[in-house]
């Protein structure tokens, strides 16, 4: 470590004593105010540009089945993502005749990588524009599945998160709150399934600066040891809870609609069209 590194952490753990008592103690979301990313330390393993005009098939398929399938209060179709000059669009969109044969009411997607890409370690990061809409909750998110590459996953009940974890890595359920809590995300862990068992824990909630207008990075950097959030490149947190996930986990981006709950109410939504907006997703494993 050079001196200037020991500098930046010696800083950074002061800021972090102080800044994050004070917002927990006013309820604002934290900054990001942790240590710099640094990416010589990793390869890149796979990408997506989205530099073409259409989705590739060979690496995002239709999360929850093919076709139209129920999603909360909403619902999830392909058709709802595009390519475009050199980003992915996740729309969401109140359909009256809706799509497929399906009802009308509100549509968008859901995309993972499940069965083409899956990775154990290293580091994972999205550049993207939060959807602005009340009710409108978007994800960059991980999980593992059996009967994929390895017999592990987060729905098996054991005390530990070892065997498969779901990791959000960036979500936006708060447009409709004040700032400066709508200008923000937050990390989470989940494990032991979603039933009684379940175990979660939110790593916190972070600022962001127009996350809605403007691109920024979210990003995970994980290890045998512990999850390492980011945020445009500085550290927001870490945690090993549960144990780190010792199995390949694939990627998901989603776009969900809630009739009132933590995203507020679709229903109150006045921000038609709006769109999820991707620039890229990179993976890269350590060196």
């Amino acid at each position: 470590m050079n001196c200037k590194q020991f500098f930046w952490r010696i800083w950074a753990g002061f800021l972090a004593a102080i800044v994050t008592p004070l917002c927990v103690w006013l309820q604002v979301p934290k900054p990001a105010c942790g240590q710099l990313l640094d990416l010589n330390r990793f390869a890149l393993t796979w990408s997506d540009e989205f530099d073409g005009t259409q989705l590739d098939p060979a690496k995002w398929k239709a999360h929850g089945g093919a076709g139209v399938t129920v999603r909360r209060d909403g619902y999830w179709s392909l058709d709802m993502a595009t390519v475009s000059d050199g980003h992915l669009r996740v729309a969401s969109r109140y359909i009256e005749e809706g799509l497929d044969g399906s009802p009308g009411g509100w549509y968008t997607a859901g995309l993972d990588t499940s069965g083409l890409f899956e990775q154990k370690y290293g580091y994972f990061e999205v550049r993207a524009k939060m959807p602005k809409g009340v009710g409108l909750w978007s994800a960059f998110w991980m999980m593992s599945n059996p009967g994929m590459m390895h017999d592990a996953t987060m729905s098996c009940v054991d005390g530990s998160g070892r065997d498969g974890t779901e990791i959000d890595i960036m979500e936006s359920p708060y447009y409709y709150k004040a700032w400066p809590q709508r200008n923000s995300t937050m990390h989470t862990i989940h494990y032991d399934g979603y039933g009684v068992a379940h175990r979660s824990q939110s790593i916190g909630d972070y600022y962001i600066r127009r996350p809605y207008d403007t691109f920024h990075t979210y990003g995970l950097e994980w290890n045998e040891n512990e999850y390492i959030f980011y945020i445009d490149g500085t550290e927001t947190g870490r945690t090993n809870f549960g144990g780190a996930s010792q199995v390949p986990e694939y990627l998901l981006l989603s776009v969900e609609h809630q009739n009132g709950g933590w995203a507020g109410d679709i229903r109150d939504n006045k921000s038609q069209p709006t769109d999820f907006v991707v620039d890229y997703v990179r993976v890269y494993q350590y060196k």
